[in-house]
């Protein structure tokens, strides 16, 4: 029996008003005619709690595109979820702020691009201004707590020390700098996001000495290059051990990527109870404990730490969600990745994260 799963993110909808080249939401994506409805949302936030689930994230695309979302978020508190909504927070007005806190959201969750303008638009694609500023300041002055993401890459890692300023700045109680993980969009795009060895070794000591510098009073979360690693991250503490996602059409899955591994049975929270997903569904099982690992990984002391490392990227690069992770140096594909490390482009031309088409509107709720 596998252990209780912590944490749930739903992701509400694809729909979004930015379209960064770094995007984990899949290259196809299910328009908001097939979104879940408020009832089946509430229904799976139920059984996540009953599952032994704490925390909630609200996702997407932009959460903010559902006219449900303050609904969505009392159900969650009265549940008793520790909920986060994790936002562009693009349309974020102060009377929807005000709304989102009185039905009870925990914590929001604002990601951001850079602090150079004219590249922050062009991850972004679209002009931003200061509306994500302005969104901080909002939240901020509601007294919630709040978080800034800034996905690291090669156009923005040599602002690295800017971007933790800003964000100190801006009264952050917790600062996320995620080096971009390499799937979907982010792979598709991967040659122009690479950064170089010398801006992930002097960003390494940047956001050490700013952990440092901002403890007790911003927490700093620096997730790391896996591609410059030794070894391979442990993905969302393993395959299947604390970690739910749900689509916006409702599929579950063990994380971002697993609709990728095209031989995987996927399940819908529309056919099947989340606990029954959680402890009997192949998909949630087939990564679970180490019977399934290949040598190298089979007989290493490691294996309990990073648990073979991601079976999304594995199966991206290699084709085979059971090879080692192509990441660690013991894999025999690390060639893969030292090849990566040398395909850059000088002048970037993203390809944008799209969702077409669209779709028609779900039945008055989203």
């Amino acid at each position: 029996m596998p252990d209780l799963p912590t944490t749930l993110l739903a992701e509400l909808t694809y729909r979004c008003p930015l379209h960064c080249p770094y995007c984990s939401n899949p290259l196809q994506m299910a328009g908001a005619a097939a979104e879940l409805s408020t009832a089946d949302w509430k229904r799976v936030f139920t059984q996540a709690r009953d599952l032994g689930v704490l925390q909630l994230g609200l996702s997407g695309g932009e959460p903010l595109a559902r006219k449900d979302l303050e609904e969505l978020v009392a159900h969650a508190a009265a549940e008793g979820l520790y909920t986060t909504l994790v936002t562009s927070a693009l349309g974020l007005t102060r009377a929807r702020a005000e709304r989102l806190k009185q039905a009870g959201i925990d914590h929001v969750q604002i990601s951001f691009q850079d602090t150079d303008a004219a590249s922050a638009d062009r991850i972004a694609g679209i002009k931003l201004g200061r509306q994500k500023q302005e969104a901080a300041e909002l939240v901020k002055s509601l007294d919630l707590a709040f978080s800034v993401n800034v996905v690291l890459h090669r156009g923005n890692l040599d602002r690295l020390e800017e971007i933790i300023e800003m964000a100190a700045g801006l009264g952050a109680d917790r600062l996320e700098l995620a080096n971009t993980q390499y799937y979907g969009w982010a792979l598709k795009n991967r040659h122009l996001l690479m950064p170089t060895r010398t801006q992930v070794e002097r960003s390494r000591d940047i956001a050490a000495a700013a952990i440092a510098r901002h403890k007790g009073k911003m927490q700093i979360i620096y997730v790391l290059p896996d591609y410059y690693e030794q070894y391979p991250k442990p993905c969302y503490g393993g395959w299947g051990n604390v970690y739910i996602l749900v689509t916006p059409d409702g599929k579950a899955l063990p994380c971002h990527g697993a609709t990728q591994i095209t031989h995987l049975e996927l399940v819908n929270v529309r056919d099947h109870d989340l606990g029954w997903i959680w402890q009997q569904s192949p998909i949630f099982n087939a990564f679970r404990g180490d019977s399934w690992m290949q040598e190298p990984c089979r007989s290493c002391p490691r294996k309990t730490q990073d648990f073979g490392g991601c079976r999304c990227q594995a199966f991206a690069l290699t084709g085979d969600a059971a090879a080692v992770d192509p990441v660690c140096t013991l894999s025999p594909r690390h060639q893969l990745i030292e090849q990566a490390l040398t395909e850059t482009t000088a002048a970037p031309s993203y390809q944008y994260r799209r969702l077409e088409p669209l779709g028609a509107a779900a039945s008055g709720e989203a």
